[in-house]
């Protein structure tokens, strides 16, 4: 039987990014890594859509987000910091550790801060050095959708602007450098299709200022030694190889596609998700102007035991969906809708839902969100 992997990452990883990691190891400091390790930013500097330097850490998602802060937030730094989910939760417990001060906007799970919110804040909060928001709340497939606007903002107030776009890079429009982000942060399994491992980040000159001002808390996560080693394309850590070579081909899977295709295919699946969602009979959990193309969120259906529709589901049908996480974890469950998901992955995800529900006693109408899958997808 299959296994669909249908959940907010780590995603279906394609067979030639699978391929790619058998290589041969090779010299971290030979010729060889420096032609891959040039490749590799190249990528993602069309990735991100900036000119500003770029890094690939061996880390989870979570390790990009502490290297950010442990490189720029200095003790007592005032950084505003949205939260409304468990990511973002997590922002502001890293901000609290590293010594500076979270100024917390509470947004209600299921909707995400606006520019107007961050206006709001700082015309009442003073000395703030910094803005911290996550695009794309994982936990409640909320998205931001004013990031250009924090940008501005940001500039306005002489802020760094940092972004947590670790399950929206790639699925979503982010143009970096148009929109004045300084710092962003994704990580390899989900927009790009890799496997877990690996966190690129972008960092902006404003960024490298304070940097270089104040220097790094962390040992592991020196950018100062990360900058001067990519002068000559090196890390200064060794950086696991097999998953280098996995994110350069899916970069260059990327470029092939093109970003914008990427973008608009994410946006046509989501949408075909939440029609098919809609018309079997289930409540979205995030507000419609907030809704997430990369992660799908729903209410559990009254008078089904969610877990058991989750493992039937894959039990039966081989295709996994998420559990909620964090303060929704029992009321929600979770669709990954990233990476390579196409119209087949929709509808064997949606067949496989709609069958489950239906064994567990849940009244709709058979088929009738595959059809709205299909609808959609046209």
């Amino acid at each position: 039987m299959q296994h669909l992997l249908m959940i907010p990452g780590p995603t279906n990883v394609p067979a030639r990014i699978m391929n790619a990691m058998s290589r041969p190891i090779i010299n971290h400091r030979g010729p060889e890594f420096y032609e891959l390790y040039d490749s590799i930013l190249k990528g993602l500097k069309y990735a991100f859509q900036t000119e500003n330097d770029v890094f690939a850490l061996t880390a989870s998602g979570t390790g990009g987000v502490e290297c950010a802060i442990a490189n720029i937030v200095t003790r007592g730094d005032r950084i505003i910091v949205p939260v409304n989910g468990e990511f973002s939760l997590r922002v502001k417990t890293n901000v609290e550790r590293l010594g500076g001060v979270p100024i917390e906007i509470p947004v209600k799970w299921g909707e995400a801060p606006t520019a107007g919110m961050i206006e709001e804040a700082l015309e009442k909060e003073k000395d703030v050095k910094g803005l911290f928001v996550v695009s794309n709340e994982t936990s409640s497939g909320a998205a931001i959708k004013d990031l250009e606007d924090m940008g501005k903002i940001s500039e306005k107030h002489d802020l760094i602007f940092f972004v947590d776009a670790i399950s929206n890079l790639g699925g979503d429009p982010l143009l970096v450098d148009k929109w004045k982000v300084d710092v962003c942060v994704t990580c390899s399994q989900k927009c790009l299709a890799c496997p877990p491992g690996l966190s690129p980040i972008s960092i902006s000159d404003n960024s490298w200022k304070k940097i270089e001002k104040n220097g790094s808390q962390s040992f592991y996560f020196d950018l100062p030694k990360y900058k001067s080693y990519l002068q000559r394309k090196e890390t200064p850590n060794t950086p696991c190889i097999p998953l280098y070579y996995a994110l350069d081909e899916g970069l260059r899977m990327l470029n092939e596609e093109g970003l914008e295709n990427r973008i608009i295919r994410h946006e046509k699946c989501a949408n075909a998700f939440y029609t098919a969602l809609e018309a079997i009979g289930l409540e979205l959990f995030a507000r419609k102007q907030y809704r997430s193309n990369t992660v799908i969120a729903f209410k559990n259906p009254r008078g089904v035991d969610a877990g058991a529709m989750r493992r039937m589901m894959i039990e039966k049908y081989g295709v996994e969906i998420a559990a909620g996480m964090g303060a929704v974890r029992e009321t929600t469950s979770r669709i990954g809708s990233m990476g390579i998901v196409s119209a087949k992955e929709v509808e064997e995800t949606v067949n496989a839902l709609e069958k489950s529900l239906s064994s567990l006693g849940f009244k709709f109408e058979s088929g009738s969100g595959v059809a709205a899958a299909r609808h959609s997808l046209k």
